[in-house]
Formats: structure tokens, sequence, C-alpha cells
């Protein structure tokens, strides 16, 4: 996959090399047909008038001869105009959202290319585990000492989380 920048703002540094290592984690078989990763500032989408300043990301489908790409936007992953805590804040969590914007995209691509046995209403909850799932293994790459450190207590806190969910939910019905 071919990554391109298209922005006149000023990245955070070694984002190019951190793409590399979110899409290490991708299985080569889900990127298949996937030919460019377009890093913009905005997305411009003729087809998109309304929604385009506020989305982060964009899978453009193969269209007759184009193959499938990818469009990231920066400026709606880092704001400018705001004030500095959101500004820093924004900046602080730019990888993981790249990460996730990423994965939720090439996600979108492999329900909608190579698993057709997913019909169009599961394809959004599809979506939503195939990028926890890469978020989680990108995560344990990432941090690995850490990720071994807190291997085991996982399941309790899982547990724990799930349970803290069933009384929200309680609470609110």
């Amino acid at each position: 996959m071919k990554i391109e920048t298209h922005t006149a703002s000023k990245l955070p540094r070694n984002t190019v090399s951190n793409l590399n290592k979110i899409l290490a984690v991708i299985p080569s078989d889900h990127l298949r047909g996937i030919q460019r990763l377009k890093i913009v500032d905005f997305i411009d989408n003729p087809k998109l008038r309304q929604q385009a300043a506020t989305l982060p990301g964009l899978y453009i489908p193969r269209q007759g001869t184009q193959p499938a790409s990818i469009e990231i936007a920066t400026k709606v992953l880092l704001p400018t105009g705001q004030s500095l805590s959101k500004r820093l804040f924004a900046r602080l969590s730019f990888n993981n959202n790249l990460a996730a914007t990423i994965y939720s995209l090439i996600g979108q691509h492999y329900y909608l290319t190579m698993r057709h046995s997913v019909k169009r209403t599961q394809i959004e909850p599809a979506v939503r585990r195939y990028t926890e799932e890469r978020l989680k293994a990108w995560n344990e790459n990432q941090h690995s000492f850490r990720a071994k450190l807190f291997k085991p207590l996982q399941p309790t806190l899982e547990k724990w989380a799930k349970s803290l969910q069933k009384q929200a939910a309680r609470r609110q019905t």
C-alpha cells in the first residue's frame, strides 16, 4: 500500500513510521485491493458536501479501473483554532485516533469486498468488532511489557466492566 501525504499542515513526528506500525498488525490479505492511503487536510468528495468537514476518514471503494483507496483528514484529527487543552489532547491521542480510523476503514473494505456472507445490516457491528480486535492487537504490540504484565488480570477486568455496564443499563431503565 502506498502512503501519500497531501497536507499543508505539520504532522506529528514519526507519523509515517507509526502508520507502518499500524498497518503491520493487519493481515496482508485484508489489504488486498487497497492501492493507497492518502493523508489530506480535509476530505474533499463532491458526494459528501455536508459531512466532509467532520469526517476523520473515508473509504473509497473500487470504481471501474480505479482501485480502492483510503483518505485520512488530519485537520479533523488535529483541530486548530480551539483552546489549548483541546489541541493538546488531540495531539496526545493522535496515534490512537489514527489507528482507530484506519482499522475501521480497512474493516469496511474487508467486509464489503471479501466477506460476502455478511449482510448489509450486520456490517456496522462487524466493523466495530474488527476495529476493537485490531486496536487490541496493536496496543499489545506497542506496549509489550505492559501488555504482558496485565495479561493475567485482563479477564477479571473485563468481567468487572461487563457487570458495571449491566448495572448502568439497569439504572437507565
